[in-house]
């Protein structure tokens, strides 16, 4: 017996000591040779603790038992009992078997097949049997398979062969990751039952072969009728075709409602003719260019449009399809795509997030490069932004532009990254169609039942260039010689059909004439003077205005006093049995009731908190996120409110009334990009609510740049899309170093034109009431940009009344005096913002009477005409500076000084007053900042 233990692992660890409890338990039940053995060794120092200590002589290493249990086999011997040796001998092999199988789950996709270029991958000493000391004989033993979906017994090389062809074949998934058992057992047991293969009927092949050579048909068509154009081709990806029409009609199985997608160039016209359903006259029409007139000064590339379409299912369920617009910043897109089908849900009134379907469709080098992949999938399970999980499907080209993966990342797959959450990924070799097809059936099925996001990395190649006019072999000869060798995508899975027997030769030739013809005919029309092109701006979107036209005139932003007054006060009622933090009850609470109740004047904490809730009495829709919008980075929202003992939370805003509009306000993580993304989005699809986006500091929109100049201020021009998205960006000079004084105020103003956003630094609260109302009230709908205040939140002058919120109206320009004493003014300042209240003090301390001040709260669009009219009563010649806090290159001074000239309105003499120009906003000394300050206020009173 002591032999038989000689070596062993201590895999077999449990096994004896479960033994050895049953013969402490009693004698009798274990065998005579191992009650033998347990006498022996229980003699003198044989047992610690209980436990059989080191005459076992076990072997020295350790390697926990698998999670999952492995097949189970039995020995006996003649009389049913198993020897003990037996019982030893079948516990050796039982954790062999059980390493074995785990080593398929966990790695077998780094030797699965999924590159359709055939390169070499590497070959797994643990998962070949002899790894584990099987025999050949071991081989042929049979195994009762009770944890293996299949058979209920079988051979160890059927076992072998079973796991092989689940996860070595042309399928390789990742999903050992994951945490929770039961969601690897839903995988586990879905693939193994089916070996990971789907079956086909034949209707379901031809449908493939259909779309295959749909996609083919029109990437040959653009190629020979519109020589050297720009098309960045599907070729060697052709299966993404056949891949969305089987996930757009199981999700109309599935009762989903809308499909929002998301994609970059690549295939991206395939996909609009093919799956979109957007006209092939249109299309071929922008190929020719025909109507230059209509796009001076705006649009964009056709492989960066959008479109929208209705898709009917076979099982007759409307499905809505939206491609989102998108720049060639690539991966932007993805938040913007979940901020949209978020929107579409909350206006559904989808709370469960199960009647809408995002698809992301990626390029490898860029899932693996941009930081906003890694963004978008951390919103993807956040209560803020969680949309019921979304579909990537990676077009794996192996390549980007010219550079090879090995300098492009520095893990094995382009999406390693999606290993952050606890999803399957699915690798997939994109010459084997219905390996598509079966890995589309359990990324839909997955996502449906567990509502997480997941992962089709479909590996193919690109058979021209980066785009019809580059050259590939210049920098990939090798590859691109392979890739000239292999037949299409569509040739390669009719082969296979016409093996089977599914198809003939004359049906697919049939399929592709019609094609064909289809294609001709739409190209003439598109040609002809009979051409119709279909408008883009419809369904709730059509109320509202943008365009070119001017300004929309104000509205009326008002509301009754009382009314006013009792939507604030009922922010200050908490349930009986909160417990509130007591600094929040003195400094807040306590506060708003007071101005409730006309005691005390707003401040601008209370204005925005009676903003938001007369748009939410009035029946629109609010939702705030940002890095701790529920407090607010300087404590003055306090949206969210905490119970001192026990954390619960209660939102004063959702408890004015039983009929108002929904409000979100989220806490979002540490994100710019990802979340100002989702949000613009969220705008796209939510006209009548306001949408708000708020950095923790005004600069921090730095690392949001893309969003803004690729889409917010830019994309109803090129793509006739509005929006009302507002951005809270505090800014203000108050010596805390460069990071946190500006919020880039010259970027935006550099980026306005014909109308395209609104910019406004504003001084007092009521105009922050009045200016977030009209953003929703006002059916012209550009987004809003507002230099929020610091110190102004709690600055004693920056109040204002009730009466003024509600018989006042938003003010462009703020006047100083009354025109009666124009003629006394020697100096006009003009100025924006926080530095107002430092200029009105230093005229006081100075008795300086004769310096008018004049606030321009709104800087785009400019109120040129009201400004005018504003300094109608002024002398001539009266000079008139403008004077800002940054240095001269920043701020608002140099779009002024363009605007307006060296001579406002040919009647006075113009000059600015600044920090002198520099590259970096602000100093970083508390005290140089107050020198500067000092120096500033007093030259614009001429004191310098």
């Amino acid at each position: 017996m002591q032999e038989s233990l000689e070596g062993l692992d201590t895999l077999s660890l449990s096994f004896v000591e479960g033994l050895y409890a049953d013969y402490l338990s009693d004698p009798e039940s274990v065998s005579p040779d191992w009650r033998n053995y347990f006498e022996e060794t229980s003699n003198g120092n044989g047992v610690a603790n209980g436990v059989p200590g080191p005459q076992f002589r076990l072997g020295p290493s350790f390697h926990p038992p698998s999670l999952f249990s492995a097949p189970r086999i039995v020995a006996a011997d003649g009389n049913g009992h198993a020897t003990a040796t037996e019982q030893m001998n079948v516990a050796i092999l039982q954790d062999r078997l059980d390493q074995l199988v785990r080593a398929y789950r966990v790695r077998g996709h780094l030797v699965a097949q999924i590159d359709p270029l055939g390169l070499p991958r590497p070959e797994l000493p643990e998962l070949d049997p002899a790894f584990y000391h099987f025999s050949e004989a071991d081989l042929d033993r049979t195994f009762s398979t009770d944890t293996i979906e299949g058979p209920q017994q079988m051979t160890l090389r059927q076992i072998v062969a079973r796991l092989r062809n689940t996860y070595c074949r042309m399928i390789g998934v990742q999903f050992m990751h994951m945490d929770d058992l039961r969601v690897r057992q839903w995988l586990q047991d879905r693939m193994e039952r089916t070996e990971n293969r789907c079956y086909l009927s034949r209707k379901e092949q031809l449908k493939i072969l259909k779309r295959l050579t749909d996609a083919v048909i029109f990437e040959d068509f653009i190629q020979k009728r519109f020589q050297g154009a720009k098309s960045f081709s599907l070729e060697g990806a052709e299966s993404l075709i056949p891949l969305l029409e089987l996930t757009i009609e199981k999700a109309g199985e599935q009762k989903t409602d809308e499909i929002v997608l998301a994609m970059a160039h690549r295939g991206r016209l395939n996909v609009l003719a093919n799956i979109m359903g957007k006209s092939a006259q249109q299309i071929f029409r922008e190929f020719s260019d025909l109507d230059p007139e209509l796009h001076i000064g705006r649009g964009d590339v056709k492989y960066h449009l959008g479109y929208s379409n209705d898709w009917m299912t076979a099982s007759g369920h409307k499905v809505h399809l939206s491609l989102c617009f998108n720049p060639s910043h690539l991966e932007f897109v993805n938040p913007v795509a979940v901020g949209r089908m978020r929107a579409k849900q909350d206006r559904a009134e989808d709370h469960l997030r199960h009647r809408g379907l995002v698809i992301m469709i990626h390029g490898d080098a860029a899932f693996a490069g941009e930081g906003v992949v890694q963004e978008t999938l951390n919103l993807s399970q956040l209560e803020g932004y969680k949309v019921g999980g979304t579909l990537h499907v990676v077009v794996n080209n192996q390549i980007g532009f010219t550079t090879n993966p090995s300098e492009a990342r520095s893990c094995t797959y382009a999406t390693d990254i999606a290993k952050m959450l606890q999803i399957p990924i699915f690798h997939v070799n994109g010459e084997d169609p219905e390996a598509v097809a079966q890995c589309v059936r359990l990324a839909m099925d997955f996502r449906r039942d567990f509502q997480r996001d997941v992962v089709i990395d479909m590996y193919c190649y690109r058979r021209r260039g980066h785009n019809e006019g580059d050259e590939p072999s210049f920098t990939q000869p090798q590859l691109y010689k392979a890739i000239r060798e292999r037949k299409s995508v569509r040739e390669g899975y009719l082969d296979h059909l016409l093996k089977l027997g599914g198809v003939t030769r004359e049906e697919a030739d049939r399929i592709a004439e019609e094609h064909r013809d289809k294609l001709d005919k739409e190209l003439s029309v598109a040609r002809s003077d009979s051409y119709v092109p279909r408008t883009d701006i419809g369904g709730f979107w059509a109320f509202y205005i943008g365009g070119r036209e001017r300004e929309a005139a104000e509205v009326d932003t008002g509301m009754k006093k009382d009314k006013l007054a009792a939507l604030l006060e009922v922010q200050t009622q908490l349930p009986p049995d909160f417990r509130l933090h007591p600094t929040i009850e003195r400094t807040v609470l306590k506060p708003r009731l007071q101005m409730a109740q006309g005691e005390r004047p707003l401040d601008w904490g209370g204005a925005e908190a009676l903003a938001l809730a007369s748009l939410l009495d009035g029946g629109l829709r609010v939702r705030i996120s940002g890095q701790d919008a529920e407090r607010g980075t300087f404590s003055h929202r306090h949206a969210v409110l905490h119970d001192v003992e026990n954390g619960r939370t209660y939102m004063p805003l959702r408890n004015l009334n039983p009929f108002q509009a929904p409000v979100e306000i989220y806490n979002s993580p540490l994100s710019e990009a990802g979340v100002l993304g989702f949000d613009y989005g969220y705008s796209l699809d939510c006209p009548d609510g306001l949408v708000v986006w708020e950095a923790q500091f005004g600069d921090f929109a730095n690392a949001a740049q893309v969003i803004i100049d690729q889409f917010i201020v830019s994309a109803e021009e090129k793509w006739n899309r509005l929006s009302g998205i507002v951005l809270l960006l505090p800014h203000g000079f108050e010596g805390q170093g460069p990071e946190h004084s500006s919020a880039r105020l010259e970027r935006f103003l550099s980026l306005a034109a014909k109308d395209n956003i609104q910019v406004c630094n504003l001084t007092t609260p009521a105009q922050f009431f009045h200016a977030l109302r009209r953003q929703v009230l006002r059916v012209w709908r550009k987004p809003l940009v507002i230099m929020t205040p610091k110190s102004l939140l709690r600055h004693p002058q920056a109040i204002s009344t009730l009466d003024e919120c509600a018989t006042g109206a938003f003010q462009r320009v703020i006047p100083d005096i009354a025109p009666a004493r124009a003629g006394q003014i020697e100096r006009i300042v003009l100025c924006a913002g926080k530095i107002y209240y430092e200029l009105a003090q230093k005229r006081e301390d100075l008795k300086r009477p004769n310096v008018a001040i004049l606030r321009i709260e709104q800087l785009y669009p400019l109120p040129r005409d009201l400004l005018r009219k504003t300094l109608a009563d002024y002398a001539d010649g009266t000079p008139v500076y403008w004077v800002q806090e940054e240095p001269e290159n920043m701020g608002a001074w140099r779009f002024l000084r363009v605007n307006l000239g060296e001579r406002l309105f040919d009647r006075f003499p113009f000059a600015g007053i600044c920090r002198a120009s520099a590259a970096s906003p602000a100093t970083g000394s508390k005290s140089s900042h107050m020198i500067e300050q000092e120096k500033l206020l007093s030259a614009a009173f001429g004191d310098v």
